[in-house]
């Protein structure tokens, strides 16, 4: 048998361990075995190797979606006059009228390192036409071209950038919502607590399969306190090889006192956020078979015990990125929830 032909005969009974493949659902597992059996990327690639092969590693939901009826491609400057790409996405005319529309900012996933504006194309699309609302998905800077919490400060002056350009960009000012998946929520919660006390209102924080500890900075899987973490420390998408990659180039151990003394600790970690009162409306979202599962809902826990209007919900038989997989009815479920709660949020 040659080599590529071993490559082949990926067989994930023996790739991935019984209780997990018991809980994973079945069009899943197919998917990955697919995928796998195509030569998936180790866990060692470089950044370099990465970034030279963007259209390798694009996400599953990922769509070039520039030059797209109803779309457009803009910039801001963040607080230290770096430019920030955006794309609008604005909702049918036809359905939704002329405007001014709701707005939703959304921050992709990608562990802090990976992303661009058609990571997530098919899923904005969706929000847009779906619920009609304009969506603006924000293409943050990344790791480690940029110091880990850069992007804090990028959610923040999106946020004010849509507030104080609303009337030329055809958006109502109060009434814009924010939400990201993976490190896109774990952003989205940071800005929910910045935005709350600032005083600007949201009218809803969607968090999918967020971070919310600072695990990036873990040594060992073992020290996260959360079970889930141990559990599916070897679950396809989001194996504990996977978090420490995305760990060495965002929180590096030789950098990690550095990044703690420059950036407040809830911004690394935060379910460690000082107040949780007075929060805008969340729609928390996890993955059953997702290492981060107990930690996001965790945070929807304290969310609770500070008196915010919260929804939790949990996707049974879902990895972590299974809102980008079509093979998955769980996508599909999870598409409508998101159109659901932006619609109810503002008013459609």
């Amino acid at each position: 048998m040659s080599d590529s032909e071993t490559k082949s005969a990926w067989d994930p009974a023996k790739e991935v361990e019984p209780h997990i493949l018991a809980k994973l659902d079945p069009d899943f597992v197919r998917y990955w075995t697919k995928v796998m059996s195509k030569g998936a990327p180790p866990g060692h690639l470089s950044i370099e190797q990465v970034r030279a092969n963007p259209d390798k590693f694009a996400s599953p939901c990922a769509l070039d979606t520039k030059g797209y009826e109803g779309t457009v491609d803009t910039e801001f400057a963040s607080e230290d006059g770096t430019k920030i790409p955006v794309r609008v996405y604005y909702p049918d005319k036809s359905k939704h009228g002329p405007g001014p529309y709701p707005v939703h900012l959304n921050f992709h996933g990608g562990g802090f390192v990976l992303g661009d504006l058609s990571s997530e194309s098919t899923l904005c699309l969706s929000m847009s036409d779906g619920a009609g609302v304009a969506v603006i998905d924000v293409n943050y800077r990344h790791c480690p071209e940029a110091v880990f919490g850069k992007c804090f400060q990028d959610a923040w002056a999106a946020l004010n950038w849509a507030r104080n350009e609303a009337a030329s960009l055809n958006l109502k000012r109060n009434s814009i919502s924010i939400g990201g998946i993976s490190a896109g929520g774990h952003i989205s919660i940071v800005l929910q607590h910045m935005a709350r006390d600032a005083g600007l209102p949201l009218k809803i924080m969607l968090a999918s399969v967020p971070p919310t500890t600072d695990g990036l900075a873990y040594k060992y899987y073992t020290d996260s306190p959360f079970a889930s973490f141990h559990e599916f420390y070897r679950s396809p998408v989001l194996s504990w090889e996977r978090v420490k990659w995305f760990g060495n180039l965002t929180m590096p151990a030789d950098q990690q006192a550095e990044l703690r003394n420059m950036w407040p600790d809830w911004w690394l970690a935060p379910i460690r956020a000082p107040n949780f009162r007075g929060l805008c409306p969340a729609f928390i979202r996890t993955g059953e078979c997702d290492s981060l599962r107990d930690e996001g809902e965790a945070y929807g826990m304290k969310l609770v015990a500070g008196g915010n209007d919260v929804k939790i919900k949990r996707y049974l038989g879902s990895p972590h990125n299974f809102m980008g997989l079509k093979a998955m009815k769980q996508k599909e479920q999870y598409d409508l929830d998101s159109i659901a709660a932006l619609k109810e949020a503002h008013g459609a």
